[in-house]
């Protein structure tokens, strides 16, 4: 048996962490609180400024009182279908976002991310009601949810509604952190094995996808804080390191290293392979920079 000092401070220890977690939760609890009185106070100005708006404004924001509550709602109108009804929807998305507070701080995170990273969004709220890649996320965090859950039909379901209404195809079974940006989403497909990082932005018609035919782990893991161009295509079980860039049009087949720029088809490293050039940032995930690496570039031509 283990002296008392040692139970003492184990026990110690143990109320600590528990302490630590009431207060991260707290924090979480008070953002989101925060975020949603600046919404509702967004979508009265516009409901004044347009009052066409004002019935729509109403339904899907300012009647609710939380935001999962406000997201279950709109998600459930945008994904229902003769058979598949927007009340059940609603019931399903609001009861998973109740049993599980992380999911409303992914939801909190990929909000800010949108309206920090994105000059044409100009408010929290029109995030909310039109930015198909932010609705295609939050969709797919209940299908992962479900996925987990061995709900696999209802999750695959899910898919399939999320592909046909917003043209965003992701697997139940990959993987997200918080913090995420699709920007215009249109045709992004991503693999039932893919792993995406914290404070990743990804814009339209990327493929994060196998090689074939083969099974198992097949899909790209992307590392935090890495930008992925517009038509981007990473393909097999590779890594994209912390902070990594991938230029518009990559064909990526290979591991590329952090804080490197892969560009082309097939993609090289700006820099070369041997020593890649490395760039300063941390998170081009955030900085939204697509560029910058042309003036390092000696072969880019026009």
């Amino acid at each position: 048996m283990p002296p008392a000092g040692e139970i003492l401070q184990a026990h110690l220890k143990k109320e600590q962490k528990f302490s630590d977690a009431e207060a991260v939760t707290a924090e979480a609890e008070a953002e989101a609180v925060g975020l949603w009185t600046q919404i509702k106070a967004e979508a009265r100005r516009d409901a004044e400024a347009e009052p066409a708006l004002a019935s729509y404004l109403y339904s899907t924001i300012l009647s609710h009182s939380s935001l999962e509550r406000s997201l279950s709602f709109h998600l459930g109108n945008k994904l229902c279908s003769s058979t598949l009804l927007s009340t059940l929807l609603y019931d399903l998305f609001l009861n998973t976002f109740s049993s599980d507070p992380s999911l409303r701080t992914a939801t909190v995170a990929d909000l800010r991310a949108v309206r920090v990273r994105d000059p044409a969004c100009v408010s929290f709220s029109h995030c909310l009601l039109n930015y198909k890649g932010f609705l295609a996320i939050q969709a797919h965090r209940i299908a992962h949810k479900l996925w987990t859950q061995s709900r696999k039909p209802l999750a695959l379901a899910l898919q399939s509604r999320v592909s046909d209404v917003f043209a965003v195809d992701i697997h139940p079974a990959a993987k997200f952190g918080k913090g995420i940006l699709l920007d215009h989403a249109t045709g992004v497909v991503i693999g039932e094995t893919a792993v995406v990082g914290n404070n990743v932005s990804i814009l339209h018609h990327v493929t994060l996808g196998g090689t074939g035919k083969a099974c198992g782990d097949r899909h790209p893991k992307i590392g935090d804080g890495v930008l992925i161009g517009a038509g981007a295509t990473i393909l097999g079980n590779v890594k994209i390191g912390a902070g990594a860039k991938i230029g518009a049009g990559s064909v990526v087949l290979i591991d590329v290293p952090p804080r490197s720029t892969a560009v082309g088809n097939p993609a090289r490293l700006v820099g070369g392979k041997e020593r890649p050039a490395m760039h300063g940032e941390e998170c081009p995930g955030e900085s939204m920079d697509h560029t910058s690496f042309i003036s390092e570039w000696s072969d880019y031509i026009i």
